[in-house]
Formats: structure tokens, C-alpha cells, sequence
């Protein structure tokens, strides 16, 4: 009974937003009947939800079929490079700039070279995928790792924690707060450039899916595919939200605590 209380004490108001969107189309495509063709009918998107139901599943496999591995190739990347720049001051220096330089172009820019020069369809999805998520990672982890608590620097230094276990004891658990916030903030647009990709480069998942049926006509299953495509996304979003609370509060602050009550002599 607590849960359903906090989470509608917390969500209300989104709630309240997204019932405003549902009557403010009902009153355009029902009542007003604007345009029947851009603005189907609600009973119809029902109806296109009902036959498109496995379709849209199919879909939105493909497109996590995707989105995983550039995921994760992107948040390796970004760890890696990102602990090398934030130790090394010299490094740092030398390829900031470039980095910087090389961030600020849109991915979407890149997109037709991409498109063209890559071997095959999925690994220029890939590319532009994590082309578009390791950029604010990246900089997060060296943010991370440049503001990390002297004391469990010092720590470590007295416990003689080198190499993989100072990383993995000390730097990380220390700097993934900043990691996971400059992560889970990147798969935001990341979902962006992954539906552009389908759409332009690809001949499956959600992006595919509703660009197909606008370019055929069939806006109550283009209507249903962004519905779709939004829910699952809005869901996939709360997923990672959650696993960056569970990781900062039962994994980071733990190993904080160990360490910092760990004795002063091995």
C-alpha cells in the first residue's frame, strides 16, 4: 500500500500530463475530426494496436538487438579512455581538445558518410549509436575520477592497493555516481539517434516500423508505433534509473564503507 502511495504521490503530475495528451487528441481526431487522415480515429489506433501487436514486439527486439551492444561498447570505451585521462594529467592535456572538438559534431552529421562508407547496415547503426552515447560518458568519467575523495586515494595508498584492485576497490565505486549520471543522461538522445538509424539505414525496429507505415499512409499505425515505441522507452528509462539507485546505494556506498573502515596496516 506504501509503494502504490509513494508512486502515485511521485508520478501524479505525469500522470495528469499524459491523461491531457490523450483527451486534448481525442477532441482533435473524435470530436472535431480535424484531419480523420493525420489524426485517426481513436478506435482505429485501437484496432491497429491489436493487429500490429507482435509486429511492433518483432520491431522492438530488432531495435534492443541494436541498442545493447552499442550500449555497452559505449560505456567500455568511455570507462577506459575516461580512467586514463582522469589519472594521467599529461594525457588529459594533450587530448582533451581533440575530444572536445570530435564531441560537438552531431552524429546525425556524420550519418550519410556513415551510411556509405560502412560494410554492412548494422555496424553504421552501431557506429552512430555510441558515436552518440560516449561522448557525455566519457566525460563524466573523467569528471568522476578527477574530483574522487582524496581519503580514499590515501586509503588505498596505505592498504598498497595497486593496478585492478585500486581501480576496482577505490576508483570506480568512488566515480561511478558521476559515470552512471553522464550514462544514463546519454541514452536519452541515444534512443533518438537509434530510431533515425532504422529509419534511414535499417529494414527493421520501431524507427523502420513507423516510417514504413507514414510513408505508406497508415497513420493509425504510425500513431501506434511512436505510442509504442514512447512507453517502452519512458519504461526502459525508469529500468536504469533504478539499477543507477540500486548501484550507488547498495554496491558504491559499501564499498566507501569498507574501505574507509578497512585498518591502516595490511
Amino acid at each position: 500500500m506504501k509503494t502504490i502511495k509513494g508512486f502515485v504521490k511521485k508520478y501524479w503530475i505525469t500522470a495528469l500530463i499524459f491523461a491531457g495528451l490523450v483527451l486534448l487528441y481525442y477532441y482533435i481526431a473524435d470530436v472535431k475530426k480535424l484531419n480523420p487522415y493525420l489524426f485517426p480515429a481513436t478506435e482505429k489506433i485501437a484496432a491497429a494496436f491489436e493487429s500490429n501487436k507482435e509486429v511492433m514486439l518483432t520491431n522492438m527486439f530488432a531495435s534492443f538487438k541494436l541498442l545493447i551492444p552499442s550500449v555497452f561498447l559505449s560505456l567500455a570505451i568511455a570507462v577506459v579512455f575516461g580512467t586514463i585521462m582522469g589519472l594521467n594529467k599529461r594525457i588529459r592535456e594533450a587530448l582533451h581538445p581533440v575530444i572536445y572538438a570530435f564531441s560537438v559534431i552531431p552524429s546525425i552529421l556524420l550519418s550519410p558518410f556513415v551510411l556509405l562508407l560502412s560494410p554492412t547496415l548494422f555496424s553504421a547503426s552501431i557506429f552512430l549509436v555510441v558515436y552518440n552515447i560516449v561522448w557525455a560518458t566519457l566525460f563524466a568519467t573523467i569528471t568522476g575520477i578527477m574530483t574522487i575523495d582524496k581519503r580514499y586515494l590515501d586509503k588505498a595508498a596505505t592498504l598498497e592497493l595497486t593496478g585492478v584492485k585500486r581501480f576496482t576497490k577505490v576508483i570506480l565505486p568512488a566515480a561511478s555516481p558521476s559515470i552512471l549520471a553522464g550514462f544514463v543522461n546519454s541514452l536519452r538522445s541515444s534512443f533518438v539517434m537509434l530510431v533515425f538509424a532504422e529509419m534511414y539505414g535499417g529494414g527493421s525496429g520501431m524507427g523502420y516500423f513507423v516510417k514504413k507505415n507514414s510513408e505508406l499512409g497508415v497513420f493509425a499505425n504510425t500513431w501506434v508505433g511512436f505510442i509504442f515505441m514512447v512507453i517502452v522507452l519512458v519504461i526502459v528509462m525508469q529500468i536504469f534509473e533504478k539499477v543507477k539507485e540500486f548501484i550507488h546505494k547498495y554496491i558504491v556506498k559499501k564499498e566507501d564503507t569498507k574501505l574507509l573502515e578497512a585498518p591502516k596496516s595490511v
